[in-house]
């Protein structure tokens, strides 16, 4: 593992950014960004466009790493080019931003109040891939929505699952067992996971670690254990459907926690603005979310 790459994500003073939009979420994200359906033809051509998107992101002179840490980014992301270099080492090289790679392949239906990732039948490959390309991490997504202590420990159990195998493949796990911010007893949700969150580390071998990426606690520093937990390289909050101004309201009041926001970072962003008006857009949403990171 890269260890500038890993002081920069341990101590680095900024947030993560969620690049990472996939095949079912995509569309969504072109239509936020102005661009609907009825304006591209087939998988090959949405994805063209999403990379156009984020190309321009990545490439904007306000994706910088004075705010910026790192950045999680989409499988098809990763193997594509930005200004003629892999994405990872564009990121890295050009920008001083450490390139995680998102390896789930999305969720199972929901059973037990819960979530689980789908099965990842290439998951060995996709980490050999991950490491030529010279991403640093991975991110895994599951949800819980209700508090049942079985669903609730199968997606702990899960992620740790998975991110042993990342650990072994000499990569970075980011765990993320979101909890959906509309569940009716999401601070209860919360007791529980925090609860299995902290077995499945304190089970981890000496030495080792992990992130976590997770919902935006309803008790401000709830976390805080988490943070502190030497089994823990970096906690990061998902924004989770909070608009991005409430979003860092409530991370500035959970200290340690930094953000890895995706729609929130790209709020308000454009396929139709001009290149000045796109780029003081992110820029301004960047120092927005730097800041709630770093309070």
């Amino acid at each position: 593992m890269n260890e500038e790459m890993t002081r920069q994500i341990r101590a680095g003073k900024g947030f993560i950014a969620a690049l990472d939009q996939s095949g079912g979420s995509t569309p969504k994200a072109l239509g936020l960004y102005g661009i609907d359906e009825s304006q591209y033809s087939g998988e090959e051509e949405m994805f063209d466009l999403v990379h156009e998107m984020r190309t321009r992101i990545i490439t904007s002179p306000s994706f910088t790493s004075d705010h910026i840490i790192g950045a999680i980014l989409f499988e098809q992301t990763m193997d594509r080019e930005i200004e003629g270099m892999p994405t990872g080492d564009y990121l890295w090289q050009k920008k001083g931003v450490v390139p995680f790679l998102k390896i789930d392949k999305g969720l199972a239906d929901l059973d037990q109040g819960v979530q689980l990732m789908k099965p990842m039948p290439d998951l060995a490959d996709l980490l050999r891939r991950g490491v030529e390309k010279h991403m640093f991490g991975t991110k895994e997504r599951s949800v819980i929505q209700e508090n049942d202590a079985a669903g609730i420990a199968k997606v702990v159990a899960q992620q740790f699952e998975v991110g042993r195998q990342v650990l072994d493949a000499g990569l970075m796990p980011i765990l993320e067992p979101e909890v959906d911010i509309h569940a009716s007893d999401r601070a209860a949700i919360e007791e529980t996971l925090k609860r299995e969150l902290l077995a499945g580390l304190d089970a981890l071998p000496e030495g080792e670690q992990v992130m976590l990426k997770l919902t935006i606690p309803e008790q401000d520093g709830f976390y805080g254990d988490l943070v502190a937990h030497p089994k823990v390289l970096r906690v990061v909050a998902l924004s989770g459907g909070f608009a991005r101004d409430e979003a860092n309201e409530r991370l500035a009041r959970n200290p340690g926690v930094i953000a890895s926001f995706s729609r929130a970072l790209s709020e308000g962003l454009s396929a139709q603005q001009s290149q000045e008006e796109f780029d003081a857009t992110l820029a301004d949403a960047a120092s927005k979310i730097h800041a709630a990171s770093v309070a």
